[in-house]
């Protein structure tokens, strides 16, 4: 049972780390009051951005990095035209989904197949040799182990700092905020940022990382998922782990019950972490409004999707 289950929980902490990334980022942008769908295209500019960089110097932190300021600076496109113009915040998203699909497609086209420098495996010195454990969570990548610092601090950023006070007061009435001196738009301007340059870094891990070559359209749907995983974790980086793993649990399932020989559709298989997402959204919305019943409780942060101008204050 052992040889099957820690294969398979390493496989389910690789598959999730990119939308732990993805997701920790829209939870960013969102705490801010400022709804981001583009996840999937910011998801494709970081992994092909983050490729190319890769194979010309050589090294893929270098990539990574680029990769992640790619995310980030095209999302300034989606922060300018939804915090300065005040334009729809989800027909901006999907723009952006098109937007990098496209750009990608033209980026990437001499690179399929070509393989770059990648992230290799490091074992943690005597924890990697747990039982069970240690395989699990010490046998990665050095961006997994990025991620199980980078979930704590930007959880005690958001919830412990007075930046994560000021990014919360702005998504909860940034009128509000406002009025007391807060500077909404530099706040949500770096918010979308911070998020889009973590969506950028969940694609550089996908090409650099989890399949270390340039494939069209590489990011599969993640982006979306995503966003159904803000809603699971009710903007909470701390829950986000737990959908995150949770769908890479079902995406390796289908490549694990492959291996074993199972006589099941391959097509039915790549359904299946997809499925389970749908099932967790709709756990989770009923959990939520079986909480709101008689209290006051929203879903999300209250200006979410809301456009602010100091002009249209009342």
């Amino acid at each position: 049972m052992i040889e099957f289950l820690g294969p398979f929980l390493q496989a389910a902490v690789r598959s999730g780390t990119p939308l732990l990334f993805a997701t920790v980022g829209e939870i960013y942008t969102e705490r801010s009051g400022n709804i981001n769908l583009g996840i999937e295209g910011l998801m494709l500019i970081g992994a092909v951005t983050g490729f190319m960089a890769s194979l010309w110097t050589g090294n893929p932190i270098v990539g990574a990095i680029i990769g992640c300021f790619s995310g980030g600076a095209v999302s300034m496109i989606h922060a300018f035209l939804t915090v300065t113009l005040n334009v729809n915040q989800i027909v901006s998203g999907l723009s952006l989904v098109f937007f990098g699909t496209g750009v990608s497609a033209v980026l990437g086209a001499p690179l399929v197949g070509v393989i770059a420098p990648s992230f290799e495996e490091i074992n943690v010195w005597l924890l990697s040799d747990i039982p069970l454990i240690g395989q699990v969570f010490f046998q990665h990548n050095a961006l997994v182990y990025f991620s199980y610092l980078f979930v704590p601090i930007s959880w005690i950023v958001l919830f412990k700092t007075k930046i994560g006070l000021y990014i919360r007061s702005v998504g909860e009435n940034p009128q509000t905020a406002d009025t007391v001196g807060l500077n909404v738009t530099r706040i949500r301007y770096a918010s979308i940022f911070t998020g889009g340059a973590m969506m950028g870094l969940a694609g550089a891990y996908l090409s650099l990382a989890y399949t270390p070559m340039w494939i069209e359209n590489m990011v599969a749907g993640r982006g979306w998922v995503a966003i159904a995983l803000v809603i699971f974790s009710m903007w909470n980086p701390k829950m986000a782990v737990f959908g995150a793993y949770l769908f890479g649990g079902m995406d390796a399932l289908g490549f694990a019950l492959q291996a074993r020989g199972a006589q099941i559709s391959t097509h039915l298989l790549g359904m299946l972490p997809y499925v389970f997402t749908i099932f967790l959204l709709a756990i989770s919305m009923w959990r939520a409004k079986k909480k709101a019943v008689g209290l006051s409780v929203s879903m999300g942060p209250s200006a979410l999707g809301k456009p602010f101008s100091r002009e249209q204050k009342s």
